[in-house]
């Protein structure tokens, strides 16, 4: 049974509006079972998971046969749904009590398969996307390197075409280079790895599918300020060979930008969106009403009740921008229009998001800095949305290109 058919097995009484596309009964019970999921499967041992650095290989085959995992792929692919029934089951994970750490790691899947499964071979995506949309398999997306950062066109990992020793009749790619800042790098069965097949610039890059069982593949975890339970690694290739057949799409066809960085900084924006929202209304109502000073609830306090106030507006305001533009971009918007505005929505919702969760622990005062709070959590996980998927400063220079202030 998948999501949506377990969603939309039961009926909901409660009115929706015809044009809150976020709101219909099935996504409404979507919701409902993501918060059962979260509520049984992972807030019991969250903390457990971000002592050891990683999830559990069983929590994605959970989250597979509940059809988690295919929401926003391609029917042909073994998807099912649309992209905002993903935004939705990230939105409701971390509402209910999980964390951005836990959606990045879960749904790796999300930035590694879907050029698989939109540019692939019908073989590449039998072998990669459909297991790894039942939670059999774990991939990750290797474009960044480390001297390159946010310049795709600079990398430098190559892949050279030289025989078939692996005996596959298209011949072999060595590859050799390295990628870093990898999610889920230490755990990944595959990786998509950006490689350089060509001269110089984006026509000479193109996507291998690189198993990590392969001889010559090496990694190393990097540790992190947030995101513990989301596995990170730096991974090293010396002449891995892998057989031509792993090439998605056509050599030297680069990153599709259409399910790429889109879809990267559409995930990043709503992460701060709700997490905005989530360190405002979890703990917050609870704090102001129930903790005295000097013999008065937080509550009465102006300052405070005004500081709330504040966060509230600010996350109101990110997420209906947030959501707006992925509304847009659902309905069938050129994703080249939306660029700008992805990059505007990113750091409209970080911007939010990084002013909330630090009040959010000056308000807790010094319960809000012990490890293992949820504000904490919250506090140290954020700050990664302003660097990931394009930092802050490289979607400035996105929206001041398409205004046609280029220097």
């Amino acid at each position: 049974m998948t999501a949506l058919d377990a969603a939309g097995s039961v009926s909901s009484a409660a009115p929706v509006s015809a044009n809150d596309a976020w709101a219909t009964p099935e996504r409404r019970e979507l919701r409902a079972l993501v918060r059962r999921f979260t509520e049984r499967e992972i807030v019991p041992q969250l903390e457990e998971w971000e002592d050891a650095g990683g999830l559990p290989r069983a929590l994605h085959r959970r989250a597979g046969e509940l059809g988690l995992l295919a929401l926003g792929f391609p029917k042909a692919a073994g998807g099912d749904g649309e992209h905002l029934d993903t935004a939705l089951v990230a939105e409701e994970l971390i509402l209910a009590g999980g964390s951005s750490g836990v959606c990045a790691g879960l749904f790796t899947h999300g930035i590694a398969a879907p050029h698989i499964a939109l540019h692939g071979s019908a073989e590449l995506v039998d072998r990669f996307v459909r297991p790894t949309l039942r939670g059999e398999l774990i991939g990750s997306l290797g474009i960044t390197e480390p001297g390159t950062g946010s310049d795709v066109a600079a990398i430098t990992t190559r892949a050279v075409r030289d025989g078939n020793a692996t005996g596959h009749a298209d011949g072999d790619y060595v590859v050799t280079g390295a990628k870093t800042f990898i999610t889920s790098g230490i755990r990944a069965d595959y990786v998509t790895t950006a490689v350089r097949t060509g001269g110089p610039g984006h026509r000479g890059i193109s996507l291998l599918v690189v198993e990590t069982d392969r001889p010559g593949v090496a990694r190393t975890r990097l540790r992190k300020m947030g995101w513990h339970c989301s596995d990170t690694a730096t991974i090293s290739y010396d002449d891995v060979r892998v057989p031509a057949t792993n090439l998605v799409g056509a050599e030297g066809s680069g990153v599709p930008a259409d399910h790429g960085a889109v879809r990267d900084r559409a995930a990043l924006a709503r992460g701060a969106g709700v997490r905005d929202r989530t360190a405002l209304r979890r703990p917050h109502h609870r704090l102001a009403r129930q903790r005295e000073t000097f013999g008065a609830p937080l509550s009465s306090r102006q300052v405070v009740r005004h500081r709330i106030a504040q966060m509230a507006r600010r996350a109101v305001v990110a997420r209906t921008y947030v959501r707006d533009v992925l509304a847009r971009y659902e309905a069938g918007a050129d994703s080249g229009d939306l660029v700008p505005e992805l990059a505007m929505a990113k750091n409209t919702a970080v911007e939010a998001c990084d002013w909330v969760v630090d009040q959010a622990v000056q308000l807790h005062g010094g319960a809000g800095y012990l490890h293992g709070v949820e504000v904490e959590r919250h506090y140290r996980d954020a700050r990664i949305l302003g660097i990931g998927g394009g930092t802050n400063e490289i979607m400035d220079e996105v929206v001041a290109s398409r205004l046609g202030l280029d220097g």
